[in-house]
């Protein structure tokens, strides 16, 4: 029996033997602890029925280990020089597909009819790479997956700012937006010694529960990521002179003022002090008087 992938020693081996040389523009980081890896696996739930969704496998190292544990993985993989090495390290396990596609151009709602069973637990188990892990994470949130829980990797800052609570310097609109389509948490800390080659940034395993609906009632969801996103444009000033500006074009700031004091929110406080109920009551009282920025 072969030795998990994810040993320095047998991850070296593989690199040296297809000539594989680190891509920093791909963000390239390989893990080799296993026992780490199996964690992951193991955060996410992945049982005998789950199917795995898996962005950047690179040579394989967490694919084997959802392998060893789900009915099957579908793994994206934008590299093609790590086809190659992907055919022989997944070779004892003809349950995992791998598809050459940058994820965020792909249909994921396809792939998933064409891969999956109808109603088959799934959940996303990977180690995004860092530079697109935020675009990558909000299109699986967006595109509302028929998906369990995402158990990713990723930078420790991100997942901070992801899992954060009003009131805190992390909490942003990135907060807000993942969090009213899932529940997140942070699981546990990984050192970056266990990567190959290490990283400059410390990492972090974040766990995203998907919500059967949003924790707030929102009348325009559009409308919502724009305020939200306005208000936090200018972290330091006030959330007046943010929607302010924002809305600009339909209010003047006097009538921005009495719109917020019709909901009996304080012009003067900061974005981040906001809870999502509250964005969601800004939501409603602009889209009702101006039906959203123009």
């Amino acid at each position: 029996m072969k030795k998990d992938i994810a040993t320095p020693t047998r991850t070296q081996e593989i690199l040296k033997k297809f000539g594989f040389r680190f891509k920093k523009s791909l963000g390239q980081n390989f893990l080799i602890d296993p026992n780490i890896l199996a964690n992951i696996v193991e955060a996410a739930g992945v049982r005998e029925d789950t199917g795995v969704i898996e962005i950047g496998p690179g040579i394989g190292a967490l694919t084997e280990q959802s392998a060893k544990q789900a009915k099957n993985v579908l793994a994206f993989e934008i590299d093609q020089r790590l086809l190659p090495i992907l055919k022989e390290t997944m070779e004892p396990y003809p349950h995992v597909k791998v598809v050459n596609e940058d994820v965020l151009k792909t249909d994921l709602h396809r792939y998933i009819s064409d891969y999956f069973q109808p109603g088959q637990d799934l959940a996303v188990v990977a180690n995004l790479p860092y530079y697109v892990t935020t675009p990558i994470l909000m299109k699986l949130l967006e595109e509302k997956l028929p998906v369990r829980v995402m158990v990713v990797m990723m930078q420790t800052e991100v997942a901070e700012r992801i899992a954060a609570s009003p009131g805190s310097k992390a909490y942003g609109s990135l907060s807000i937006a993942a969090q009213y389509y899932a529940r997140a948490e942070t699981v546990f800390h990984v050192p970056r010694t266990v990567f190959m080659p290490q990283p400059n940034v410390d990492s972090a395993i974040l766990r995203l529960t998907r919500r059967d609906a949003p924790p707030v009632n929102v009348t325009d969801e559009e409308l919502f990521f724009k305020i939200v996103r306005g208000s936090f444009v200018q972290r330091r000033k006030t959330l007046l002179n943010n929607l302010s500006k924002l809305f600009e074009d339909t209010l003047t700031k006097q009538e921005t003022a009495e719109k917020l004091q019709e909901i009996g929110i304080d012009g003067t406080r900061r974005a981040e002090s906001l809870t999502m109920k509250e964005f969601a009551a800004l939501t409603g009282a602009f889209h009702r008087y101006t039906g959203g920025p123009r």
